[in-house]
């Protein structure tokens, strides 16, 4: 289809391959996935492929003698483009919860393995929900217990349907529903008749009884259960053709865990959620299964703005909401309607104020970044065959971090990079600084007086941009101080350079 002339100059001009030119906006609507390489995208190769080697590497035996997951799908995405779609490992790989298979026995991971995206699914939860606001049916707002009565009990009466996709409800993080409760109908109700931990409005507390109960409000106001509200109103207009709840295609789901309570065994094609399990395989949650290439899909939805091959399924300005944050008053769990914000612990370097995205508990990660218009995928089930084999954090990271180092950071001249555990560089003329780095990181700038080195500034970030220094004789101290790594610490500097722990960087 022939895009109109008006709507192609509305467009921000993209300048491909960069982290340190992020974009304003969404993307051209028509902006579709199709299959490409680093290369045409316009990034650096060596990052990623550094990362997929940690990702293959992760499936050997770790420090603890157990690896941190049987096998992984990953996918990258720039501008549309599939730069990477890359597999590792075994779907299934044990019969129990320490035996491996026989080889011959053993599943190898696909490209087009369908896995349980366990918590990822709350974002389909909160798109149904938010389609429901557009319709009118639903205020962002308004009560929860205006549309389900039964829920407003118990110090529940004001919590409002933005808390709850907010996290910020004051509800406990879960129940014990599948042990405590004989059925679905008892196990919705003691949902609906929970206390509150803490006051509405006051605390972030990450909860799966926020997003359950958000299941039964957009059932009561559409008529609609959940699976069929998400099926009509997410994956079947985007051809999402791999992604729902209990997956009939299971002999190509990915095992996760063997299950002794409640006794299910190695469990392949089900949900691994107990409670999700206990409730049908359908819940706000968790439930929904997929393919990278299917929820590839659903962030370049997200990035063109809700829409995707003409079909839209949220407005431009539903998005924008569901990207911004409202929990401001709680700096380390920024969050929109729905998508978690800024969250570097999975991100890694890709997390900016304009990234969203979520994990799952069964080792999946989907981040977002609108600034970049890039999206980074891992789906691992690092659950199979044990949840208690260890994190699958650092996985998360590797993965942001791979396609964050393949953008660009390019000044117009020689540029030095600090190593990651921090450095001092000295430069009779510098020109322009970048930084983007973890929280309780820093760079002080120090200017030369002619007897000794004063503190001019110290810079944490400069939001995703080079931003000009003083052309006097300046010192650059980076400290490192936190977790995690973000994309780095650059100074672009001309004439004597004296770097200790600095080094000249490609890009």
């Amino acid at each position: 289809m022939l895009i109109p002339a008006l709507a192609t100059a509305l467009v921000t001009t993209l300048v491909p391959g960069h982290f340190d030119q992020p974009q304003d906006g969404f993307a051209h609507q028509w902006t579709t996935l199709r299959a490409s390489n680093p290369f045409w995208a316009g990034l650096d190769p060596e990052p990623i492929n550094a990362a997929l080697g940690q990702l293959r590497d992760f499936t050997k035996p770790q420090a603890n003698g157990k690896p941190l997951y049987a096998g992984a799908v990953t996918m990258y995405v720039h501008d549309g483009k599939i730069v990477t779609h890359d597999r590792t490992g075994y779907a299934v790989l044990y019969e129990d919860q320490q035996t491996q298979l026989p080889e011959a026995e053993r599943v190898p991971m696909r490209k087009d393995t369908i896995f349980d995206f366990a918590s990822i699914s709350k974002l389909f939860t909160s798109i149904a929900v938010i389609q429901q606001v557009e319709q009118g049916r639903v205020g962002i707002d308004e009560k929860v217990a205006t549309y389900l009565p039964e829920f407003g009990v118990n110090g529940k009466e004001n919590i409002t349907v933005k808390q709850l996709l907010t996290h910020t409800s004051g509800l406990e993080p879960f129940i014990p529903l599948w042990q405590k409760y004989p059925d679905v109908p008892s196990r919705i109700k003691a949902v609906m008749d929970v206390k509150p931990k803490s006051t509405p409005g006051t605390t972030y507390v990450y909860s799966d009884l926020n997003l359950i109960t958000l299941g039964e409000l957009v059932f009561e106001v559409s008529g609609k259960k959940l699976d069929q509200a998400v099926r009509d109103g997410i994956t079947r207009p985007l051809g999402m053709k791999d992604t729902g709840y209990n997956p009939k295609a299971k002999e190509r789901t990915a095992a996760t865990e063997f299950q002794s309570a409640p006794p299910r065994g190695i469990v392949r094609g089900e949900v691994h959620d107990e409670n999700a399990w206990s409730l049908g395989g359908v819940a706000g949650h968790a439930g929904v299964f997929g393919t990278a290439k299917d929820l590839a899909v659903l962030g370049q939805t997200i990035l063109n703005g809700g829409t995707y091959q003409g079909r839209r399924i949220l407005s431009e300005h539903s998005v924008e909401l569901m990207l911004t944050n409202f929990n401001q008053q709680f700096p380390d769990n920024a969050h929109g309607l729905g998508f978690e914000l800024d969250q570097r612990w999975y991100m890694g370097a890709l997390s900016g104020q304009g990234t969203a995205g979520h994990t799952g508990y069964t080792g999946t990660s989907f981040v977002i970044d609108k600034a970049s218009r890039s999206i980074a995928i891992l789906l691992t089930n690092r659950v199979h065959p044990s949840r208690d084999w260890g994190s699958v954090n650092p996985a998360r990271r590797a993965a942001a971090d791979g396609l964050a180092g393949a953008l660009a950071v390019k000044s117009h001249g020689k540029q030095w990079r600090a190593t990651t555990s921090g450095g001092t560089l000295t430069a009779e003329r510098p020109v322009e600084v970048f930084v983007d780095v973890d929280k309780g990181d820093k760079l002080t700038v120090q200017h030369w007086n002619g007897t000794d080195w004063q503190d001019a500034r110290t810079i944490t970030t400069t939001g995703r941009r080079w931003v000009p220094t003083e052309s006097v004789k300046t010192r650059f101290v980076y400290t490192k101080a936190g977790q995690y790594n973000g994309r780095g610490v650059y100074v672009h500097a001309r004439g004597d350079v004296t770097a200790e722990g600095w080094s000249v960087a490609r890009r």
